[in-house]
């Protein structure tokens, strides 16, 4: 890809989400949610490859139809209030609206289909991309509208969409997929703590957001797309493979790693409101997501394939890209003890 194009899309992606996420009129959100669509386009399809071009299609489609409804709750609600301010949500027809196009955008069950294909038919980097900076406007909008939603309607979302990310992913053998279910998974636990605590929200995404990066990072220095790879990429760097299982086991919120905290706090959180079957429920449907990170882990680590000829290990990855990658590993597992200092800032 032309590197002017690349830095023209990468600019134009910082410009969408700052205005989105700094606007308070619905039009400027939009706005930048639109740029933020045409942004990526370039990106998806880059390698030219048919399951790209098709990716790049069906992300164009359905991020056009949220933006319509987006834009269409937004009139509605501009229409019976007089009100374009974001806060200002409070027509009921206009805030189903409203829920329904952010679904769409994020990937909420039942509007995830999207979301898997799209990710397996781009790039690992553009995969990153879709997973984490591309959710922030959306979340923003959730959480400066979150006292206006409906909150029984966001809740059987957010245990569906934790329920079907573990199921769907179960039987996926592409790693791109398995991340996908596992971001559809963890915005179930997003969601589900929206109405009651929004900070709760925007602390998960963050450290979801950390523990993802990594992974997507050390999957694309090992090249690895499928589990069959993955089971022979340990010789390429044993170290990044190694702590590959750990950054796994973080996503999956075992403690005492980083991604433990998310979910302890939520789990709390639905226990003060009185929510304690909403909480039990969902804390055992996030097992099904474990038991699909343990296959990876042991994919990555356990197996030993039989190696017939002398491979030479690469002990070294590329230096401009090895402390970024060591500073990600080091925060998505030993960032619990920090979890004091995360109380007294939120």
């Amino acid at each position: 890809m032309n590197p002017q194009a690349k830095l023209l899309s990468i600019t134009s992606l910082f410009l969408g989400s700052t205005i989105t996420i700094t606007s308070n009129h619905w039009i400027m959100a939009w706005t930048g949610l639109e740029i933020n669509t045409l942004a990526i386009l370039p990106l998806i399809s880059k390698s030219h490859h048919p399951r790209a071009i098709e990716a790049a299609t069906k992300y164009f489609l359905v991020q056009a139809a949220a933006s319509a409804l987006l834009l269409f709750s937004s009139m509605t609600n501009a229409w019976y209030t007089g009100q374009w301010d974001i806060t200002q949500l409070t027509h009921p027809t206009s805030c189903l609206l409203l829920t329904t196009a952010i679904s769409i955008k994020l990937g909420l069950v039942p509007f995830h289909f999207w979301f898997p294909e799209v990710l397996q038919g781009t790039s690992l980097t553009t995969g990153l991309l879709l997973a984490t900076a591309l959710k922030f406007p959306p979340i923003t909008l959730l959480l400066l509208t979150s006292s206006s939603l409906n909150p029984t309607l966001l809740t059987i979302m957010a245990v569906a969409s934790t329920a079907l990310g573990g199921w769907a992913g179960l039987n996926q053998t592409q790693t791109r997929k398995i991340l996908a279910f596992s971001s559809i998974s963890h915005l179930g636990w997003m969601t589900i703590i929206l109405v009651y605590n929004p900070k709760l929200t925007l602390i998960t995404f963050y450290l979801y957001c950390l523990m993802t990066i990594p992974i997507f990072l050390t999957l694309d220095t090992i090249k690895t797309l499928k589990l069959t790879t993955m089971s022979t990429a340990w010789t390429k760097i044993p170290p990044l493979t190694a702590t590959l299982m750990l950054m796994l086991l973080s996503l999956a919120g075992l403690p005492p790693l980083t991604g433990f905290l998310p979910k302890w706090l939520i789990i709390q959180e639905l226990t003060k409101q009185e929510m304690t079957p909403t909480a039990t429920i969902i804390a055992l449907l996030s097992l099904l997501g474990l038991f699909f990170y343990l296959r990876l882990a042991y994919c990555a680590t356990i197996t030993l394939p039989p190696n017939s000829i002398n491979h030479m290990k690469q002990w070294q990855t590329n230096k401009s890209t090895k402390m970024f990658i060591t500073t990600f590993i080091t925060l998505s597992i030993m960032l619990l003890p920090l979890s004091p200092m995360i109380f007294t800032t939120s």
